[in-house]
């Protein structure tokens, strides 16, 4: 076992696949992907699973990465103790669904590092893929919601991933629609009160369910439904089309209180928002900033934090 060949391990987690991992390193995939089978026959164990979908960290993977990532820390500290290099760049992965609030708490982690260099990610993607991120590692930290309609089936799966769902705190339903829309000055709304409007989802995948859907309600029979990935779009949909969506009721400076209003959903469903991490998984200094300026942005607008 070489430390060039956990280097490799890391990249290739961090990358997501051997082909990517073999540019960034400037290594031919082949030499790489003998690389990690000269390792995992030496340790005796599989580290990654291949497939036609790609490559997957094994239980035994998960457990060796952060071996992997705590000799090479090491290894770094103390080139830095008798070389006086400079230190390592901080790291921080998060993979969220597609709230403002996550990105806002990012954007305050950055603002509060103590550090001259930094690498952060920040993915607003499909709930699926956020679970599988932070089950491969790409994410340390992922940021989803459970209804109860969805707890179940959620939270088997956590437990297959070998995930932890810590809970952030509870948001009544409510409706995104533009400032212009005649339903907008109502105190609450029905969903029969918006059935003449188009309904706009985020959509999830040829493998998305209803399960996974990141609204927690949606109308039983939509006459006119938009699918959308990305946040921007789906604000301007709501606005350029008279849309609507329904999330939780915090909002920040991404949404254009002039053109956009938040109205309680008269529903007695609640989501519960929350993170999850790898319980094989130490979360680094800076995704536990994360999570620290993630709290303060909640009760910030006004929410009370769940205390584990």
């Amino acid at each position: 076992m070489t430390l060039l060949q956990l280097q490799y391990i890391v990249k290739i987690v961090e990358c997501g696949s051997m082909n990517e991992a073999s540019h960034a390193l400037y290594i031919s995939q082949p030499a790489l992907s003998s690389a990690v089978k000269d390792l995992e026959k030496e340790m005796g164990i599989e580290i990654f699973t291949r497939s036609s979908q790609g490559i997957a960290l094994t239980v035994d993977g998960v457990e060796f990465l952060q071996y992997a990532r705590q000799i090479l820390d090491q290894t770094e500290l103390m080139t830095q103790r008798y070389k006086h290099t400079k230190p390592r760049k901080q790291l921080c992965q998060v993979s969220t669904q597609h709230y403002m609030f996550a990105v806002e708490a990012f954007v305050e982690m950055i603002n509060s590092a103590d550090s001259d260099e930094y690498e952060f990610s920040i993915r607003e993607d499909r709930t699926r893929e956020i679970i599988e991120s932070v089950a491969n590692m790409r994410s340390e930290i992922g940021i989803i919601y459970t209804s109860d309609f969805n707890r179940n089936v959620i939270n088997k799966l956590l437990r297959e991933k070998h995930l932890e769902f810590h809970p952030l705190f509870n948001a009544n339903l409510h409706v995104f629609i533009s400032r212009e829309n005649p339903l907008a000055s109502r105190e609450r709304l029905t969903m029969k009160d918006l059935e003449p409007y188009p309904f706009i989802q985020f959509e999830q995948g040829e493998e998305g369910s209803f399960y996974f859907a990141e609204e927690a309600m949606w109308p039983q029979y939509a006459s006119k439904q938009i699918n959308v990935t990305d946040r921007a779009t789906n604000l301007n949909f709501i606005v350029g089309l008279n849309g609507y969506t329904i999330s939780s009721g915090i909002d920040n400076e991404d949404l254009n209180t002039e053109k956009i209003v938040t109205v309680p959903l008269d529903t007695d469903e609640k989501m519960l928002v929350g993170w999850i991490t790898n319980e094989r998984a130490n979360l680094s200094h800076a995704a536990q900033t994360y999570l620290e300026k993630l709290k303060e942005v909640v009760i910030k607008h006004g929410y009370t934090t769940i205390e584990a």
